[in-house]
Formats: structure tokens, C-alpha cells, sequence
């Protein structure tokens, strides 16, 4: 019979593996272990959990048909606001109602957990991204916000915060929609206003420079005036007639019948002339060059420039006030289905699952090791 096998016996590389495997993976664990559960300050959770909701305020029929005051979730502010919490512009405003830095140094020594001597904003962002985490789901928009810090007071006050500049952001952004919405009415309406105002002045210096504050009843009083003459130059040709068929030749009263028949002949020329379209017989008495038809001409032509812009401006206002109506039909703003939290227990760090990361990183390294060490001694 063969003899029998003898019993194996441990050799170096066995005892090596063996320490290779305190040294990589149990004084690992062992130290995280410990600086986790001795040294290691407990940290508060605070949550909270805030949506965005834009609702419209619908005309009187939507009212009539019971499909008003329809609200909903509006991505895109909540992709902004998402991004918002994680930016150093929220940090910045934060740290300068509480002072982050002295929140979140508070611990004697945990040199691995708080946030270190480091005074710069890069720095605390960074700590600001371990120590705030934001849930967020785009299928229904909500966003639930969970705030640790080493005092439960801290992380409460910090969450109320973030609630509260996040709802001043939609708020701002509810703004500028609006203003953006009203802009281009708002533009037309001063145009229109200075437009109207450029019209009325115009007209005004018309009627300062002619001394007229309405050509048409001016020419009205001027067709009175010259009828009148008509008709007084009318009866004094009847009136020569009658002494020129019932007298002698040589009579007295025939000159001043006709001296007064050609005084009231040239006046209604004068008034005439007034009246038609101008000439020089009418600029040496004074009156506009081009006569009352030019003054007619100029003063129709103000009119119309003036009820244009006032039609223009009533046009524009119209379109302002629709347009501003309808910005504010939409509001935005910020609800919460979770108020911030209060802790009473701590919830970090998480001793037990960091201690078995470490552990599973260190097994795993430790037996990637190995198996390089015996494909390299196999190759001998």
C-alpha cells in the first residue's frame, strides 16, 4: 500500500496571505469602526419636501364652464429651482443670515465629518453638497430636501431657510414673466403717450402762433360778416337806383351813395381775399400768408394727427391693460407637503453602512491583490 499523505502544514506565504489580510481588510474596518462609533459627532436630519404650482385664473366663461382655478406642476421652475439649491448663490444668502461655517465646525474633533478650516465659499459649497441632499422627481415635480447638521436646531433652521429662499426665487421668477410679458405693451403705450403729447402741443403752438382757437368757427363768423356785407351792398344799389330814377341830374345824394357802395365793394374784396387762397394783398393786412385756406389746410391737418394719436393711444393702453391682465392671470409659487422637520435622534452618519463599505472595499481590494499574486507567481 502507498504511504499515507502527511498532514500539510502552513508555510510563509500562508502566514503572509494571513497578515496581508489584517493589514488590508481587518485594521481597515477595525479603524473605521472605531473613529465611527467613538469619535465620530452624531448628526440631525431635518426634511423637507416643496413643490412649485403655477395656477391660471381662468376669464368669466372658463368660471361659467367649472374649469378654472386648474393648477399644476411647472417643470421647468422646478429644473431651475433643482439647480438653484445646489448653486453658491443660495449658499451665499444662507451663510449670511446663519453662518454656516460656525454650524457646521461645531464638533470638538471629527476631522472627517466637519467642515474643516478652510474659509473659502468653494469649500463650503462642496461641504454644503455633502451635507444638504435633494430628492427630486421629475415625473410628479416634487423635491424633498434633507438637511444634516450637528445640532438638531441647525438643521432645522437650515431647512426652514432653504424653504424660504427657494419660494423668494419662484417669486422672482414669477416677476420677471411678468415683466417680460408686459414689456412690448408697455412700450406701445409710451410711445402712444408721446405721441399723443407731441400732437397736442403741435396744435397748440397752431393756435398761439394764428391767434385762432377754431378756424371753422372763425371762417363761420367771417361768412356771417361778408353776408352781411352782401347784403348791405344789395340795398345801397337799390338805394342809388331809387335816386338816380326819382331825381335830377345832380343831385347831392348821389356821391355819397356811390362812395358807399365802393367802400362796402372793397371791403368784401378785403374779406374775400381773407378767405381765398392768400396773396399779398392778404400778408400786408396782416393776416396768415396763404389766407384762411391755408390756415384751414393746417389746421385739419393737426386734427387728424391729433385723433390718430388719441385712437392710437387709446389702442395702445387697451393692449397694455390685456396684456398686464393676462400676466397676472398666471402666479407661480412654492407649497410644501412637508414642513421642516424637528429631530429628536440622530439618523448620521450611518455607522453600520459605512463600516461595511469599508469593510466590502477593503475585501475586495485585499482579493484583487491575491489573485495578482498568484497569476505573477504561476508565471514563474
Amino acid at each position: 500500500m502507498p504511504p499515507m499523505a502527511s498532514s500539510a502544514k502552513p508555510k510563509a506565504r500562508h502566514w503572509g496571505i494571513l497578515l496581508s489580510f489584517l493589514i488590508c481588510v481587518i485594521a481597515p474596518t477595525a479603524l473605521a469602526g472605531y473613529y465611527l462609533y467613538a469619535v465620530a459627532v452624531d448628526q440631525y436630519e431635518s426634511r423637507v419636501g416643496f413643490a412649485v404650482r403655477a395656477e391660471e385664473t381662468e376669464s368669466a366663461l372658463d368660471v361659467l364652464s367649472g374649469i378654472s382655478g386648474l393648477s399644476h406642476a411647472s417643470s421647468s421652475d422646478t429644473d431651475i429651482l433643482y439647480k438653484f439649491i445646489q448653486s453658491q448663490e443660495i449658499v451665499e444668502r444662507i451663510n449670511a443670515k446663519l453662518d454656516l461655517r460656525a454650524i457646521f465646525t461645531k464638533p470638538a474633533y471629527d476631522p472627517v465629518f466637519e467642515l474643516g478650516d478652510d474659509p473659502s465659499i468653494e469649500s463650503l459649497l462642496r461641504y454644503w453638497q455633502r451635507m444638504v441632499r435633494i430628492y427630486y422627481d421629475s415625473g410628479t415635480g416634487l423635491i424633498e430636501v434633507r438637511v444634516f447638521a450637528f445640532e438638531p436646531e441647525d438643521a432645522h433652521a437650515v431647512a426652514e431657510l432653504i424653504f424660504e429662499e427657494s419660494s423668494d426665487k419662484i417669486n422672482a421668477l414669477t416677476a420677471i414673466a411678468r415683466e417680460d410679458a408686459t414689456r412690448y405693451a408697455e412700450e406701445e403705450r409710451d410711445q402712444a403717450i408721446a405721441r399723443l403729447i407731441d400732437a397736442r402741443r403741435a396744435l397748440t403752438a397752431f393756435r398761439v402762433e394764428t391767434q385762432i382757437v377754431d378756424p371753422s368757427a372763425d371762417i363761420a363768423g367771417q361768412m356771417g360778416l361778408l353776408n352781411t356785407l352782401q347784403g348791405q351792398l344789395a340795398e345801397a344799389l337799390i338805394e342809388l337806383d331809387l335816386i338816380l330814377e326819382t331825381t335830377r341830374q345832380g343831385d347831392p345824394r348821389v356821391e355819397p351813395a356811390r362812395l358807399r357802395i365802393r367802400v362796402i365793394e372793397d371791403r368784401i374784396a378785403a374779406e374775400r381775399t381773407k378767405l381765398g387762397v392768400g396773396g399779398q394783398q392778404a400778408t400786408d393786412s396782416g393776416d396768415p400768408e396763404g389766407g384762411y385756406a391755408a390756415v384751414i389746410g393746417e389746421f385739419e391737418e393737426l386734427q387728424v394727427d391729433l385723433e390718430f394719436a388719441e385712437t392710437s393711444y387709446i389702442s395702445a393702453l387697451s393692449a397694455y391693460d390685456a396684456a398686464r391682465s393676462e400676466a397676472q392671470r398666471t402666479s407661480r409659487y412654492l407649497t410644501a407637503y412637508v414642513r421642516p422637520t424637528q429631530a429628536q435622534t440622530s439618523t448620521g452618519p450611518d455607522r453600520l453602512l459605512l463600516t461595511g463599505l469599508v469593510l466590502g472595499f477593503a475585501l475586495l481590494s485585499w482579493f484583487i491583490g491575491l489573485l495578482v499574486y498568484y497569476s505573477l507567481r504561476d508565471r514563474r
